[in-house]
């Protein structure tokens, strides 16, 4: 796959099948629509063209809304790549291109610059100045400039639609194993690992304290998690919160590796979260903790098994 930053530099590119939109966290309903531009353009033997936005929209338009995304620009990169998709453009997303008509966007962009035989969007997409243009409205251009507009249906997973603002809720309510369903995958947060409190050493359970890349991190809560390290995968519990009993103000993401003890100050992590325990609690001593810990960890290895 070829990143592709300036569209000024697209070159030669025949009559690419085309997909627009955000693609924050790649879910199956993501997934559906790259397979199906993918299976087109092999059948046409036509490149394949994702055309998505850095940063979201919706950072730049209303940035008071506080959007936290699913996935890093790195994630989302590799996981459009994962699909088979020949090209990844990035365009930059300002004010002022949140300002232009809907028929300029599509007449310079998708058109002038693209040279798109066709245009796939999902069931809800809407693009220009206050979301104008319509499906509706994409189809009626398309006659307009000889394109051919594809909209791919509401994808549903246990009856509902999957879509990226569903998963948030889920993940801000602790709920991974349904976001892991609606995602396609377990969630994951990456970071570097800093020194952090000291606290889990202190019990029997040393953890590494993990300074987040992602925005959005689950509930606060003790949860199962597989653990990447380099080339290996290992079984951990993931500590998110203020460890409450201690009362520090400084919110964490801890993991304890089960069965691991070296150095790893400064590596890379990666945590899938397979399945929150429960919530953080205020103990009223340090050993009650420790016996909870013990208890938790007990827990996530039959989970494991």
């Amino acid at each position: 796959m070829q990143l592709i930053r300036n569209i000024k530099k697209i070159e030669n590119i025949k009559s690419p099948i085309t997909t627009i939109g955000n693609f924050d966290g790649v879910h199956i309903g993501h997934q559906q629509v790259l397979k199906a531009v993918k299976k087109r353009a092999q059948k046409l033997n036509l490149p394949s063209i994702v055309y998505t936005f850095e940063p979201h929209p919706l950072k730049v338009v209303a940035p008071h809304k506080g959007l936290l995304l699913l996935t890093t620009p790195e994630e989302k990169i590799k996981l459009i790549k994962a699909s088979g998709i020949d090209y990844l453009i990035l365009a930059k997303f300002t004010k002022e291109f949140a300002s232009q008509h809907p028929k300029k966007f599509v007449a310079n962009i998708l058109v002038k610059q693209l040279r798109a035989k066709e245009i796939w969007v999902g069931h809800d997409y809407a693009f220009g100045k206050g979301r104008a243009g319509t499906i509706e409205y994409l189809r009626k251009l398309g006659k307009e400039f000889g394109f051919k507009v594809n909209v791919t249906p509401a994808y549903k997973r246990r009856g509902a639609i999957v879509s990226s603002s569903k998963i948030r809720k889920y993940l801000i309510e602790g709920k991974v194993k349904e976001a892991a369903v609606f995602l396609g995958r377990p969630y994951t947060l990456s970071g570097k690992i800093v020194r952090g409190r000291n606290i889990g050493k202190h019990l029997g359970f040393p953890t590494a304290n993990i300074a987040v890349h992602n925005e959005l991190i689950p509930k606060d809560g003790i949860y199962a998690v597989h653990v990447l390290l380099g080339t290996k995968t290992y079984k951990g519990a993931a500590n998110i919160g203020f460890a409450p009993t201690f009362h520090t103000k400084k919110r964490a993401v801890e993991v304890h590796i089960i069965g691991f003890k070296k150095n790893i100050y400064g590596r890379k992590i990666k945590i899938e979260f397979i399945e929150r325990l429960r919530g953080e609690k205020v103990f009223k001593s340090v050993s009650e903790l420790a016996v909870q810990i013990r208890k938790d960890v007990e827990q996530i290895k039959r989970i494991f098994k």
